[in-house]
C-alpha cells in the first residue's frame, strides 16, 4: 500500500538550472554529445561549473552512464549516481532522487539528464524488437501473438475501453491534440512551432491503431535536456529564482505492468498516477484548485484526459470537456505533441520556467505547477513552487 502519511522531502531542494540542445530529427551527434550538451546548459542557466557537480542521475534507458558523462563534461568526483527504470515514467523521479540525496547530505549539486537520437537512431515508436529474456518480456508474451507490438496498439487498448465506458467518440482526443499544438505554435524551441492544428485536422488524420490517430501519439525527437537540483537554501543564491520542490512522488498500482496491465478490474483510468496524485496532495496540502499550470506526460492524448480525472481536476469522463473549456493551463511549451518527445523532461524545464515566470507562453502569477512522468508505467510527479 502507498504511503499514509505525508512525507518529509517537501520544500528542502529546489531546481536551480534547466539546460537543453536543439530538438530536431536529426542531430548529427552522439548521444553522449547531446547529454554533455544539456548539462553545460543546465549548469550554465544556475551559474554552477562542473567543478560543482557530486551527483547525477539518468534514466536506465539511457545510453550515456553518468560516468561517463561526467568524464566528458568536466565533473570530478561523484558521491552520488543512480538510475530509474520504467521509460518515461522515469522524469520526475530522476528529479525525486536528487531531493533525497541532498536533503539527506549525500550530496550537495545532482544533475538530472536525459538524451537520446529517438528519430536518428533508436525509435520506441517501432515497438519490441531484440528484447533480453526477462519478467516484463514474459509479461509481454501475453500480447505479442496477438498483434500488439508498439507502445499505440498497447494504449488503444485501454482507450477503447475509455470511450466506451463513457459513451465518448475519438474526437475526444483532439481537444489535447489542438491544445499542445497551439502552444508549441508559440514556442520557437517546438518542433510544430508556427504550425497549430483544428480538430477538423485531428479528425482527418490517418489511424494508427484505432482508436488513435496519427495525431493523437507523440513525436519521436533528437535531442537532450538537463535540470540542476540542489538544497532550496543554496539555490536562493544561484543565478535563477529557485524551483521548489514542493513534492515529489513514485507510483505503481496493483497489477502493474509496463504498458500492459490489462489484467486490472477496470481499464478507464491509470492507477499507477492515483498512487502519485494521492501522494503529492497529501504531502503538499494542496488541492486541485492550488494549481496554477499543469504539464502532463502525453505520449498518447487519453492518458492526458485519464492524468486530469486521477488528479481530481475533474469527474471520471469529463476530462475531455474540461480541457476544451481551457479550464487549466496544460502543457504550455507544446508537449511532447508538439515541442519534442524527451521522455518527459523537457516538461519539467517548462515547468521551472512557469515557476520563474520566463515562459514563452507564460500563465500570470503561477505560483504552483505539476508536471507529471510517463503513464501505463510505473510513474512519477512533482509539485513545484517559488520561493516562499
Amino acid at each position: 500500500m502507498s504511503i499514509r502519511k505525508a512525507d518529509r522531502l517537501g520544500g528542502r531542494a529546489a531546481i536551480a538550472g534547466i539546460g537543453a540542445t536543439e530538438f530536431s530529427k536529426d542531430s548529427g551527434r552522439s548521444e553522449l554529445k547531446l547529454a554533455v550538451e544539456a548539462v553545460h546548459a543546465a549548469l550554465d542557466d544556475a551559474g554552477l561549473t562542473p567543478a560543482d557537480v557530486d551527483g547525477m542521475v539518468t534514466f536506465t534507458m539511457d545510453t550515456s552512464p553518468e560516468i561517463t558523462v561526467a568524464q566528458a563534461a568536466g565533473i570530478g568526483e561523484l558521491s552520488f549516481f543512480s538510475r530509474i527504470h520504467y521509460g518515461g515514467g522515469a522524469a520526475c523521479a530522476t528529479v525525486q532522487q536528487a531531493a533525497l540525496a541532498v536533503a539527506a547530505g549525500v550530496a550537495d549539486v545532482v544533475v538530472c539528464y536525459r538524451a537520446f537520437n529517438e528519430r536518428s537512431g533508436r525509435r520506441f515508436g517501432s515497438g519490441v524488437q531484440q528484447r533480453e529474456p526477462s519478467a516484463e518480456g514474459a509479461a509481454l508474451g501475453w500480447q505479442l501473438p496477438f498483434g500488439l507490438f508498439t507502445p499505440a496498439s498497447w494504449v488503444a487498448m485501454i482507450a477503447q475501453r475509455y470511450l466506451h465506458a463513457y459513451g465518448l467518440s475519438p474526437d475526444a482526443f483532439g481537444h489535447v491534440a489542438v491544445t499542445d499544438r497551439r502552444y508549441a505554435a508559440t514556442n520557437p524551441a517546438a518542433y510544430f512551432h508556427g504550425k497549430p492544428i483544428t480538430l477538423a485536422d485531428h479528425a482527418a488524420s490517418r489511424w494508427i491503431v484505432e482508436p488513435l490517430r496519427l495525431l493523437d501519439c507523440c513525436q519521436e525527437t533528437d535531442g537532450g535536456q538537463a535540470v540542476v537540483v540542489t538544497s532550496a537554501e543554496r539555490a536562493r543564491d544561484l543565478r535563477r529564482p529557485p524551483a521548489v520542490i514542493v513534492a515529489a512522488a513514485q507510483g505503481a498500482g496493483r497489477a502493474q505492468e509496463a504498458m500492459t496491465s490489462f489484467y486490472r478490474d477496470d481499464l478507464t483510468g491509470l492507477p499507477e498516477m492515483g498512487v502519485v496524485a494521492r501522494q503529492l496532495w497529501q504531502t503538499s496540502g494542496l488541492t486541485p484548485g492550488d494549481i496554477d499550470v499543469s504539464i502532463l506526460y502525453d505520449h498518447f492524448t487519453p492518458f492526458v484526459l485519464m492524468q486530469l480525472e486521477e488528479f481530481g481536476f475533474c469527474g471520471p469522463g469529463e476530462a475531455a470537456d474540461f480541457v476544451a473549456a481551457d479550464a487549466l493551463p496544460i502543457n504550455t511549451h507544446g508537449g511532447q505533441l508538439g515541442e519534442a518527445y524527451l521522455h518527459g523532461m523537457n516538461g519539467i524545464a517548462e515547468a521551472v520556467r512557469q515557476v520563474r515566470g520566463t515562459s514563452v507562453n507564460q500563465t500570470p502569477g503561477v505560483a504552483r505547477t505539476l508536471v507529471t512522468a510517463g503513464t501505463g508505467v510505473p510513474t512519477s510527479g512533482l509539485i513545484l513552487g517559488t520561493d516562499g
